[in-house]
């Protein structure tokens, strides 16, 4: 007996009796654990693996002796959740719709940046543009993030296995492999005032103050704290790393480590130079397995989520803009480019590009009337912030501290880094450098045009297409086939990822194979940015 029917919204269901046998499982091979470790905004800088001397990191230390240390670790974007969109599924945040800080605010619910009058919104992804989490248990990989999301888009159902505080690779399955994150705050921008009045654990004066920073107390003061964080940072990392130790499985894990962009201070995070897009990260691969101590590569965070996926056993999907720079499915050719843009951070809009090539970077300013320096009000609650707009106020900066708030900022900008590493002089009317410019200016052009830079068109015109008539598009529904060997299900939307579960279930599994057709379940499909299908509901009448 079949029927169909529509119960209620969102909600469609099909009973028939009928009679299977259910397919054996699959034995899978072995493949490698492998951890993310991720500090909120940090720069390589602060790091003794580094060549700063300011504090003892020992567990990080001890971390970089085991692994490989990258001196050419980019984000694509100096901010968070447009960085952590790259890391995730191997895009440029660009191409995603995720450019802008921040684009999709759940917890603010429809409400995003009330006073610019946009909406908290999924962008719609790139077709079979997915999470790297989707793919992973197609080799048993057990997936857990520990606690922050924060990608910039609408996860689907199906994303981790648990993503929570208390979320952690000891919760899986015996004998399975796992892909875990723990992101660490400890040292998030916030906690240069939040943690302002805690005990310094480095002295105010051992602290180097770059040239772009006044040496005054209060910018000595909050270095310090960043330090005292980094301190902190550390010992949460040795906790994980014990773990891994304690369970016997530190010396198989491919264990990375980077910061999610630059630093916390101003000129640093949302900046396009080195201080905001330049980051730590380390790798430890299996039995510290190495050729090198330190790897010069450019390795941007568009690499991370097909380098997870070779070192997992699985191709990346060639819609993946990123390569994979390790594992099965490495990729031949090293990187000759960096690329970074910035764009609305919080309530404030600019729009910036770059690209490094060899020691030569390359900025464009889109709107030379807008200071680098953007009051974003949530950077103003920063002690430093607050003495650099009153030092800038009163003309008390000298030439070059006052660099970063000028008004018209140039046009173009590029910076020797081998002999300017702090990008304080801006070489783009040098004439012996002119054929490097325009080189650079090309292949900027080149990679925005190729790339589907999305930041060429105002946001509200993009959230428009997201949301027509202000809501998600929503998928189609299902479309169910009985066969032989079991139930098969397909969505019109040819990219849309399939869900399935018991009724008694609440945990969501990614459709695979064809159903048991002597099994009740419900079936829906999930496509970032779009609402889910209404849900299927398979009866099996007893």
């Amino acid at each position: 007996m079949r029927w169909f029917s529509a119960i209620g919204p969102g909600l469609l269901i099909v009973a028939l009796h009928l009679g299977c046998s259910e397919e054996s499982d699959q034995g899978r091979p072995p493949f490698p654990d492998i951890i993310w470790l991720v500090a909120e905004d940090q720069s390589p800088d602060f790091f003794p693996m580094y060549g700063d001397s300011t504090l003892v990191l020992p567990n990080l230390e001890s971390l970089a002796d085991d692994g490989i240390i990258f001196m050419n670790a980019y984000a694509p974007v100096p901010v968070c959740a447009p960085a952590r969109s790259a890391l995730i599924t191997g895009m440029y945040p660009t191409t995603l719709g995720t450019h802008n800080m921040r684009t999709y605010a759940p917890w603010r619910g429809k409400d995003n940046e009330t006073a610019i009058g946009i909406p908290s919104s999924s962008p719609i992804l790139p077709q079979r543009v997915n999470m790297i989490t989707e793919y992973l248990p197609n080799n048993g990989y057990y997936c857990t993030n520990n606690p922050k999301e924060d990608y910039n888009f609408e996860k689907t159902s199906v994303a981790w296995d648990e993503s929570s505080e208390e979320a952690h690779f000891r919760k899986r399955p015996k004998d399975t492999p796992f892909f875990s994150v723990f992101n660490f705050s400890v040292c998030h921008e916030s906690q240069i005032w939040g943690r302002g009045g805690d005990q310094l654990l480095v002295s105010v004066d051992s602290v180097p103050v770059p040239p772009y920073f006044p040496d005054n107390e209060v910018v000595r003061h909050d270095l310090a704290v960043n330090y005292s964080n980094l301190k902190r940072l550390d010992e949460q990392i040795g906790v994980i790393l014990q773990q891994l130790k304690d369970d016997g499985l530190y010396d198989n894990s491919i264990i990375f480590f980077y910061g999610d962009h630059g630093g916390p201070f101003p000129r640093h995070k949302r900046a396009l130079y080195e201080t905001g897009i330049k980051v730590p990260m380390l790798i430890k691969f299996p039995d510290n397995e190495k050729d090198t101590s330190t790897d010069d590569r450019f390795m941007s965070f568009i690499d991370l989520a097909p380098t997870v996926l070779s070192l997992a056993g699985i191709e990346p999907p060639d819609v993946m803009q990123g390569k994979a720079q390790f594992g099965i499915y490495k990729n031949a050719k090293d990187a000759e480019y960096i690329f970074a843009s910035s764009d609305r951070f919080d309530e404030v809009y600019d729009r910036l590009r770059a690209v490094r090539a060899g020691r030569y970077k390359y900025i464009r300013n889109y709107h030379p009337e807008i200071s680098n320096a953007l009051p974003v009000s949530y950077r103003e609650q920063m002690p430093m912030m607050q003495d650099l707009n009153a030092l800038w106020a009163k003309d008390s900066l000298d030439s070059v501290q006052s660099l970063w708030f000028r008004t018209p900022k140039p046009e173009e900008e590029l910076y020797d880094l081998q002999m300017d590493p702090y990008e304080l002089e801006n070489l783009a009317n040098t004439p012996e450098l002119q054929d490097t410019l325009v080189h650079l200016r090309q292949v900027l052009n080149n990679w925005i045009e190729s790339t589907n830079d999305l930041g060429q068109y105002p946001e509200k015109e993009l959230i428009a297409k997201w949301l027509p008539e202000g809501e998600q598009p929503q998928l189609p529904p299902l479309e169910l086939e009985e066969k032989d060997h079991g139930v098969l299900l397909r969505s019109r939307q040819p990219d849309a990822t399939i869900v399935w579960k018991q009724p008694m279930d609440s945990v969501w599994q990614i459709y695979k194979n064809p159903l048991p057709v002597n099994t009740s379940f419900h079936a829906k499909s999930e496509r970032i940015g779009y609402s889910d299908s209404d849900i299927l509901e398979y009866i099996l009448e007893r």
